[in-house]
């Protein structure tokens, strides 16, 4: 069983031939929302491949509330620990470029309200074996109790620290897995502008200082990781992006919960990859994240 505890959001998104610079103002070529926030997608992506989950979060009193959650609901996700609050339901507000890059401002709103008392619930009704996985959309102190807790009661831990944050490094050295991506992985690994040899190099260190897993995902170059002592590596797909919005939350959904259900760790990293290139053929987090079907056939 896997309980995500983060971020719930509705996704505002509006879509340009190319980003906009600095100070800059382009033209539009289309609106759209969508259900998002990377605690809900990683937790829609975890379901979407099979594992029984549990979202752990909060949303407003308002009208954005129903439809944040609405496919959540869809796919059977446990929503008993998401907690309603008077506040704004959190939302990104995100422009996606004619190339698939996109750049996002998140509005956390409802999402600040995730406390270390819901982190202590959350734990409370896990076992050990059980699948934790965080983000860094919600407070970092709730986020340190939950990792705690799950310490304490032997309960997997996973930290994907994003978006990048002040406790980010500290956070993700606490996870038994953390996943980042290039930029992230700086941060961590406490130096900039590394790559090939000398990032693999860098993971390498940080597995022996931590222990634990850590897989740092690359785009279209697929994601490299140190488990137990060994280097893996997995490709995606060649695709041409339309959206790459979500791609990362896939990842580490279909990671999880292919673990979950006990999958090697070689074949959980290349179906997560799978599943992550999968995203981005279509737009929107959620909307976007393909069904175990889908993903099984391109295995």
């Amino acid at each position: 069983m896997i309980t995500v505890f983060g971020s719930i959001n509705m996704d505002l998104i509006a879509t340009t031939a190319r980003l906009p610079k600095p100070g800059e103002t382009v033209a539009g070529t289309g609106f759209s929302t969508a259900a998002g926030g990377k605690g809900a997608n990683q937790a829609l992506a975890a379901r979407r491949a099979g594992a029984s989950v549990h979202m752990a979060g909060a949303v407003g009193s308002d009208s954005f509330a129903e439809s944040a959650l609405a496919l959540l609901k869809e796919a059977g996700t446990d929503l008993g620990l998401t907690k309603t609050v008077d506040e704004p339901t959190g939302t990104a507000h995100i422009i996606v470029g004619g190339d698939g890059e996109n750049v996002i401002v998140v509005v956390a709103s409802a999402n600040a309200t995730v406390s270390e008392s819901d982190a202590a619930s959350a734990i409370a009704g896990m076992s050990p074996g059980d699948t934790l996985m965080l983000q860094l959309e919600i407070p970092a102190a709730s986020v340190e109790k939950a990792l705690v807790e799950a310490k304490r009661k032997g309960i997997r831990s996973i930290v994907n620290i994003a978006p990048l944050t002040a406790e980010a490094a500290r956070l993700g050295r606490m996870a038994d897995i953390v996943i980042a991506n290039e930029t992230e992985f700086e941060l961590l690994a406490g130096k900039s502008d590394i790559a090939g040899a000398e990032r693999e190099a860098a993971m390498r260190r940080l597995h022996g200082e931590t222990g634990q897993t850590v897989i740092v995902t690359l785009g279209a170059e697929g994601v490299v990781a140190v488990h137990e002592g060994e280097v893996h590596r997995a490709k995606g797909l060649t695709i041409e992006p339309v959206d790459t919005v979500g791609a990362g939350d896939t990842f580490c959904g279909y990671l999880a919960a292919s673990l979950d259900m006990g999958l090697s760790f070689a074949d959980a990293l290349r179906r997560a990859a799978v599943a992550g290139s999968l995203a981005c053929l279509k737009p929107g987090a959620q909307p976007s994240i393909p069904l175990a079907s889908e993903v099984a056939t391109h295995l």
